[in-house]
C-alpha cells in the first residue's frame, strides 16, 4: 500500500461501527478510565497487523487499561529529553527574555518532532511483540523505519500531523458550544482520530513487510517476514 491508500484506508475504517466510536469517545470522557482509550489503539494496531479489517471489541477491559499504561510509559520515555529541553527554554525565556533562549525552544520543539518518528514504531513495535520492551529495541526500529523507507515514513509523518491539525479545528470549533459541544468532540472528533491514528499506525508499519504485497497476513505470516528479514542480516 503507498501512503495515499494506507491514509484512505484509515479515513474510512472507523465509520464501520458508530457504536464503537462513540463507546470509545465515552471512555475517553472519563479520567482515569481514559488510559482504556489509549489501551484500545494498541489493540487496533494489534488487529491490523493481524489482517483484520473490523474495528476490535471493547473486552478484557483491564487488559486495555494496562496497555494504555504502556503507551504512556513509551510516550514518556520517548518525549522526556525533547520536554526538559522546551521547559528549560520556556522558563529561562520568561526569566531574561533573551532571543537566545528562543533557539532553545525551537531546539525543543525539532527535538520533539525528531522523537516524535520513532515513537511511533516504537508503539507499533510494542503491539506486534505484545511486550513493553520491544517500544525500547532502537536499532530494529530504525531497521523497521528503513524498511519503510524514510522518504515514504516522514511523508506519512507529515500527513497525519496536518489531519491531526484539521480534526484539532473541527474539535476547537465544537468546544465554542457550552457543554454539548465538549462532549460532542470527544464522542465523535477525538475517538475517530484515535481509531484512524491506531489503523494508520499499523498499516504504515506493516508496509514493509513482503507478506502484505502477496496476501492478506495473519500474525504469524508478518512475524515470519520480520525472521527472514533478521536472518537475511549479514553477520556482525
Amino acid at each position: 500500500m503507498d501512503v495515499g491508500e494506507i491514509i484512505l484506508d484509515a479515513i474510512k475504517y472507523p465509520s464501520s461501527d458508530w457504536k464503537k466510536i462513540i463507546i470509545l469517545g465515552v471512555i475517553l470522557i472519563i479520567p482515569i478510565v481514559d488510559f482504556i482509550g489509549l489501551g484500545y489503539v494498541l489493540r487496533i494496531i494489534k488487529s491490523t497487523l493481524a489482517g483484520v479489517d473490523d474495528l476490535p471489541e471493547f473486552d478484557d477491559l483491564v487488559g486495555l487499561f494496562i496497555d494504555g499504561l504502556k503507551v504512556l510509559v513509551v510516550s514518556i520515555v520517548y518525549l522526556i529529553i525533547p520536554l526538559i529541553v522546551l521547559i528549560i527554554g520556556i522558563f529561562s525565556s520568561l526569566v531574561t527574555f533573551s532571543g537566545i533562549v528562543n533557539i532553545t525552544v525551537v531546539f525543543g520543539l525539532i527535538l520533539a518532532i525528531i522523537f516524535g518518528l520513532f515513537e511511533i514504531i516504537a508503539i507499533a513495535n510494542m503491539s506486534f511483540y505484545d511486550e513493553l520492551g520491544a517500544a525500547f529495541k532502537f536499532r530494529e526500529i530504525v531497521g523497521r523505519i528503513s524498511k519503510i523507507g524514510w522518504g515514504r515514513y516522514i511523508l506519512w509523518f507529515i500527513i497525519m500531523i496536518i489531519i491531526g491539525i484539521i480534526f484539532g479545528i473541527i474539535a476547537g470549533i465544537l468546544n465554542v458550544i457550552p457543554y454539548i459541544g465538549f462532549i460532542i468532540a470527544f464522542i465523535l472528533v477525538y475517538s475517530y482520530f484515535y481509531m484512524f491514528g491506531g489503523r494508520s499506525t499499523g498499516l504504515i508499519y506493516a508496509s514493509n513487510l513482503e507478506t502484505r504485497k502477496t496476501l492478506k497476513p495473519t500474525k504469524e505470516s508478518v512475524k515470519k517476514a520480520i525472521m527472514t528479514d533478521e536472518a537475511e542480516k549479514p553477520a556482525e
